[in-house]
């Protein structure tokens, strides 16, 4: 009994994802990141409550409007409240980041996976179509594949998604080899379990830690993207409150009223940083040579 009771405390020491988690936690970056990100998703869920302004209704008399006591960040150049704008175009470039992350998971995650536990010629076909779809850069992709859907932020998420599931398939794949030699995955191979089975309750499970870690670098990589196609026109379309979008309205009047172009840009900045901040503090708890 005194065994047994020593090999669950053991067990609850050595956990490795309690390991993992405490690193995250002792990492500042991966912190610093959780705490703004945190932040963000609360202001976009919460913007009906905390906006001060309705983010469509226009002004022409307070157009371009330094920062005051009742327009907190100034106004754009139709008079609309930029605080409130911002605050909801989280809601889309959020929205935008989660949804691509989910089809470059769909698409991406299953070439990988299949691809890395069958192997032979399934993964030698996944492979090149996986170095076909990165041959052209990630940016370019969805660009031409928006072009051909035709201009709206839903074409936008499942282009950049899809541009993305390339780099998410190597990521799956190469976890998934490396997970499928084990001897626990060969012996529920001999205990007659399938393949279904095996991949998604033995291999997936302990292939996760880079593919979370990628997962969040595609979200940053996702948000980025979708801003610099709805600055060119072919994402969110007026008057919808994205931060790409506000970059294009604004940009005429950057030299008469800065704010209208530095706010949303550093919404863009610091939501991107801090989604790197974390992608870097997952991968320093995942990885195997920061363990002691």
């Amino acid at each position: 009994m005194a065994a047994e009771v020593s090999m669950e405390r053991t067990a609850a020491v050595y956990d490795p994802r309690r390991q993992a988690l405490r690193r995250v936690l002792r990492n500042r970056k991966a912190v610093f990141g959780m705490i703004f990100l945190s932040i963000i998703i609360l202001s976009a869920v919460l913007a009906p409550w905390i906006s001060p302004h309705d983010p469509y209704r226009q002004d022409l008399r307070n157009r371009l409007q330094g920062s005051s006591s009742e327009h907190w960040l100034g106004t754009d150049h139709l008079g609309r409240d930029l605080f409130t704008r911002i605050v909801y175009g989280g809601r889309v470039s959020l929205r935008v980041g989660f949804f691509s992350v989910g089809i470059a998971l769909l698409i991406g995650g299953t070439m990988g996976l299949l691809g890395g536990y069958f192997g032979g010629w399934l993964d030698t076909l996944v492979m090149r179509i996986v170095d076909v779809l990165l041959a052209m850069p990630g940016f370019l992709l969805a660009l031409a594949i928006v072009a051909a859907l035709g201009s709206s932020m839903t074409n936008v998420t499942i282009a950049v998604g899809i541009a993305y599931a390339p780099g998410l398939a190597r990521v799956t794949r190469s976890a998934v080899m490396g997970v499928r030699e084990y001897e626990y995955v060969s012996a529920a191979r001999a205990a007659g379990a399938g393949d279904l089975r095996i991949m998604f309750r033995h291999i997936l499970p302990n292939s996760m830690g880079p593919i979370i870690v990628q997962c969040t670098l595609i979200m940053a990589g996702a948000i980025l993207s979708a801003a610099a196609l709805s600055f060119l026109g072919m994402g969110a379309q007026p008057p919808t409150a994205e931060w790409g979008a506000m970059l294009s309205a604004a940009r005429p009047f950057i030299r008469v009223a800065h704010h209208a172009v530095t706010y949303p840009g550093l919404a863009i900045m610091l939501t991107v940083l801090s989604l790197n901040m974390l992608g870097d503090g997952l991968r320093d708890a995942f990885d195997p040579r920061m363990r002691s």
